[in-house]
């Protein structure tokens, strides 16, 4: 009974004795991490974010927080830019012009027109002289305010028979160099020309890129 007494008491001494090594191995896995942790701290002067800290600071507010401020800046941002591209109209600028005025076909229907004489341009002032010589001449002569009329009417058919022929010859040079796209409905190409046409030359906008007429676009 001694002996095996003896021998528990040394089993036990020896158990407490020595050390499961797992834990040696998490204390200094432990320690590992929490240096690397100081060192990466030391390194940048500051602790390393959690990710959920780092996504928060990240997100922006979808809405400002002076409404009225960024709705008058947009505003402000908005009218300098219609100003530029007015600006370039007035100045023939077609880089900086408005997205519908720089369409290649567009600016060669400006050039077209602004190239040539148009009877159409001439209209709105044959039509005011006309009008007041006849309300003169109508105390005097019925039949000269009679045929003062006939004139605005004979200059309005010719009118209209040349910006027909206008829009017949330039309608052909649109297909030749960029196909039937230029011309097609959703475009509106032809009423684009036609009332150009009818403008005078000095009011229209975008302004003509050349100052004297005979400028054919190539």
């Amino acid at each position: 009974m001694t002996l095996f007494r003896k021998s528990s008491d040394k089993d036990s001494a020896s158990g407490s004795a020595q050390v499961p090594p797992h834990s040696e191995g998490t204390e200094g896995t432990k320690a590992s991490d929490s240096a690397q942790t100081s060192a990466q701290t030391a390194s940048k002067g500051r602790p390393t974010p959690k990710r959920k800290q780092a996504q928060q600071a990240g997100l922006r507010p979808l809405v400002p927080k002076d409404r009225k401020a960024a709705k008058k800046a947009e505003k402000a941002k908005y009218r300098a830019q219609q100003d530029r591209e007015y600006e370039a109209m007035e100045t023939g600028d077609v880089q900086h012009m408005p997205a519908a005025e720089r369409i290649p076909w567009r600016v060669y229907v400006r050039d077209y027109v602004d190239a040539r004489w148009n009877l159409g341009e001439w209209f709105m002032p044959v039509v005011l002289v006309a009008l007041i010589a006849s309300m003169i001449v109508q105390r005097w002569s019925q039949v000269a305010a009679f045929w003062l009329m006939i004139v605005i009417y004979i200059y309005l058919f010719a009118a209209i028979i040349d910006a027909a022929i206008m829009w017949h010859n330039l309608k052909k040079k649109l297909i030749t160099k960029y196909g039937d796209k230029a011309v097609a409905k959703g475009q509106r190409t032809g009423f684009y020309a036609w009332t150009r046409a009818l403008q005078i030359r000095a009011w229209r906008l975008p302004k003509p890129r050349y100052k004297k007429r005979g400028n054919w676009p190539k």
